[in-house]
């Protein structure tokens, strides 16, 4: 019989709310998971969504039994991280200088996940409700009470939300969200390259957007231009050649030749602030608290230390509820400065790169190459790729 009482409902099984259930294991509370689309079984093509997992990131989906389990040879580390401005400044992140192996791990979204949510298959204190979605949210002085699109319900003492930027159950709250638009999509693809990348991330600020290559396993790369409407419809339009063309010849061909190994699609860019990332029985986590652009490549690591966090509040709690607001405002604490700051750094960079102006271009250019001359503040940089 399934059971429908529950101290923390999770809503939303990506990596993020996946990796929350998997790290609340054997806390002595009860759990429960709700995921509209499982994911399916990868296949052997490549993945769209690729993500750079920091050291921190990775040590906390490997003390969870799931990062150890992944293909390791669907998966890149990141040697370094070469930057490039429009006007010639350049900054050069190496690991060796930092004393790690690697800065990160390149791997693919969907794989991620599916391994997360297998490791959750057999947790004993968590039940799963897959291939439905809520239908009602309520709360009130004894916890929250969830209804399913099946009928079902469910009661909780703490509903986390983990299910997105368009978050329902951040709506159902009644949390403000307040959406920043870049007027920029994401164009994502795959492509093979003739010459080894030797597990250099590369980024070119240009003026026509910001243009990420990351490297994956052998000869191949994902890229990630973000750029405005009218280059993505571009982009978009191109033929798998001339779309190979394209990106070859944005980045200098420094690796080759380019062939596409899985066809563009986009995503459109905007900040997200929420009001608050906690209320009486509620928090927030991953994208439904926060978005930042894409050029830092920490959305996904801004989720997990998320996750990191709130687990170690609930686990520490003592005698207190885990829906008891003083419990959850020490979660808001901890993270408010971390979130706030990638926002501040990410909305910077994206304001500061896209103004045409002949001074500021001197100014950000000369600024990235007195970053690569002065070891302290290339340290911190590296520091904050390893958190």
């Amino acid at each position: 019989m399934v059971k429908h009482d529950f101290d923390v409902v999770i809503v939303g099984a990506g990596i993020v709310g996946a990796a929350l259930a998997a790290a609340l294991r054997g806390s002595g509370l009860e759990l429960a998971l709700v995921e509209q689309r499982p994911p399916e079984e990868p296949s052997s093509q490549w993945d769209a969504r690729i993500y750079a997992f920091s050291p921190g990131s990775v040590a906390l989906l490997d003390s969870v039994g799931v990062w150890s389990q992944l293909d390791a040879g669907r998966i890149a580390p990141v040697r370094a991280m070469d930057v490039r401005g429009d006007r010639g400044g350049h900054v050069l992140l190496d690991a060796y200088e930092a004393g790690v192996p690697q800065l990160a791990w390149i791997a693919e979204s969907g794989r991620v996940q599916h391994g997360v949510w297998q490791a959750l298959r057999n947790q004993p204190d968590l039940t799963l409700f897959a291939g439905v979605q809520g239908r009602d949210l309520r709360w009130s002085s004894a916890g929250a009470r969830l209804e399913l699109d099946n009928g079902e319900q469910i009661s909780a003492r703490l509903v986390v939300a983990a299910d997105g930027r368009g978050s329902w159950v951040r709506g159902q709250a009644g949390i403000g969200a307040h959406r920043g638009d870049y007027h920029q999509s994401g164009v994502v693809a795959n492509f093979a390259c003739t010459r080894a990348h030797e597990n250099i991330a590369r980024q070119w600020f240009r003026e026509d957007g910001i243009l990420a290559w990351l490297p994956l396993p052998g000869h191949t790369l994902s890229m990630v231009w973000s750029t405005d409407a009218v280059r993505t419809a571009e982009l978009l339009a191109l033929s798998p050649e001339g779309l190979a063309e394209r990106v070859a010849e944005a980045g200098g061909h420094v690796l080759g030749d380019l062939r596409v190994l899985t066809p563009a699609a986009a995503f459109p860019l905007s900040i997200l602030r929420v009001d608050s990332l906690v209320a009486p029985g509620l928090a927030l986590i991953g994208d439904a608290a926060h978005g930042v652009h894409p050029l830092s490549g920490q959305g996904v690591n801004l989720g997990l230390r998320d996750v990191a966090r709130l687990a170690r509040v609930l686990r520490e709690r003592g005698e207190a509820g885990c829906g008891d607001l003083p419990v959850l405002r020490r979660y808001e604490r901890a993270r408010r400065g971390d979130i706030l700051a990638m926002q501040t750094v990410t909305n910077t960079l994206y304001h500061l790169f896209g103004a045409r102006h002949p001074l500021l271009a001197r100014l950000r250019n000369t600024g990235m190459d007195v970053v690569q001359q002065l070891a302290p503040l290339k340290s911190r940089l590296m520091q904050q790729a390893l958190a």
